[in-house]
């Protein structure tokens, strides 16, 4: 029987299970595909950029490709994306890859270090640079390959019943910081708790916590912290600018045709950009509504960001020499940031400071 015989009498189930002329099949198919979100509906910025990447992909395929969004726990708990993108539980998972440094420390070069790249850096680093190479490289050893999808840009430092007005302020403090940051606070006395975001506030309420860092002022408006916290601290410094990641199960990926893995490649950077837009066009407004509700933004001080930054160093050093794919990526990271940091000096920093010094 020749292969236009096979065809026409297999129809597509049969095709699909000879493996026969993949490419025509999937241009032609109809898929349905699930995303899992690490994320809470609430939070339409970052939960949001999946729901723009599926409907991106729906139109660019003519309606062919749909893939469904689903909260954090509605397929799957937070923690347990990973494994279910991996295993093919779902085929697609959106979250911060720095959740997942529990597996692997090299988790969070994918998205933010202590003292790390800014967003437009990260961005740079990972399309321009061998940032999406290495961590792609890192993640094939995990089933699935990468897209980046959104940044929030540099983050705030969180909200606190008290300020912090010192280093000894750090010590013994219950702080909710996420993923890896707390293994930098950890050296300077923090006791570090990884809450889910829904649970912050009644944690701060409680008293369980005595700060929590989220995202930034529209986030952090919409969970209420601060009538629970009233000391609003910046910068971020462990989030100068967290990457977002779609992570796609690699068979999944494998098998589709050439016009759909574009459409994916597409779509996601199409979010990529949206999500940082939606959080610098609205963040503004939010954090003027805060102030008016009696939040006290208060900036770290120096010697406390001095004493965070030799804590991230050293931490960094250490993993070098302890974890060779975190070495791998760090040092192609660290080179990229110091490079990267020298041009900024001279333009970006020095322009940003100009205009934030004058009244317009």
């Amino acid at each position: 029987m020749d292969r236009r015989s096979i065809i026409r009498n297999a129809g597509l189930a049969g095709v699909l299970a000879t493996g026969i002329a993949p490419a025509v099949v999937h241009a032609q198919a109809n898929i349905r595909w699930r995303l899992t979100s690490g994320f809470p509906k609430a939070l339409d910025t970052i939960y949001g950029a999946a729901e723009t990447f599926a409907r991106k992909v729906k139109d660019m395929s003519g309606g062919k490709f749909e893939i469904s969004v689903h909260a954090a726990g509605e397929l799957v708990p937070m923690p347990g994306l990973v494994d279910a993108v991996q295993n093919g539980t779902v085929e697609m998972g959106h979250t911060a890859p720095y959740y997942y440094f529990g597996k692997n420390d090299a988790f969070a070069l994918g998205c933010a270090i202590p003292f790390g790249l800014n967003s437009r850096q990260m961005t740079a680093w990972s399309y321009d640079g061998n940032g999406l190479k290495l961590m792609r490289e890192f993640y094939a050893g995990y089933g699935f390959t990468s897209f980046p999808m959104g940044n929030t840009g540099a983050q705030m430092g969180g909200w606190y019943r008290k300020e912090i007005k010192t280093v000894a302020d750090m010590k013994g403090l219950k702080f909710r910081v996420g993923g890896f940051a707390g293994k930098v606070t950890a050296r300077l006395g923090t006791v570090s708790q990884n809450i889910p975001g829904g649970e912050i506030y009644q944690a701060l309420e409680k008293g369980t916590i005595d700060a929590a860092e989220w995202v930034g002022p529209y986030d952090d408006q919409k969970l209420g912290f601060f009538k629970v916290a009233p000391i609003y601290h910046y910068p971020g410094w462990w989030e100068g600018g967290p990457q977002l990641d779609l992570f796609v199960n690699q068979k999944a990926f494998d098998g589709l045709s050439a016009e759909y893995k574009a459409i994916i490649e597409s779509a996601a950077a199409f979010a990529h950009t949206e999500m940082q837009a939606k959080y610098d066009a609205r963040n503004p407004a939010a954090l003027k509504q805060l102030v008016a509700n009696k939040v006290k933004l208060a900036p770290f001080p120096k010697a406390v960001l001095d004493a965070s930054f030799k804590a991230a160093m050293d931490l960094y050093s250490e993993l070098r020499g302890s974890n060779p794919a975190f070495k791998k990526i760090y040092d192609d990271y660290d080179a990229f940031r110091r490079e990267s940091n020298l041009w900024f000096r001279f333009t970006e920093a020095r322009f940003d400071s100009y205009m934030q010094s004058v009244k317009l």
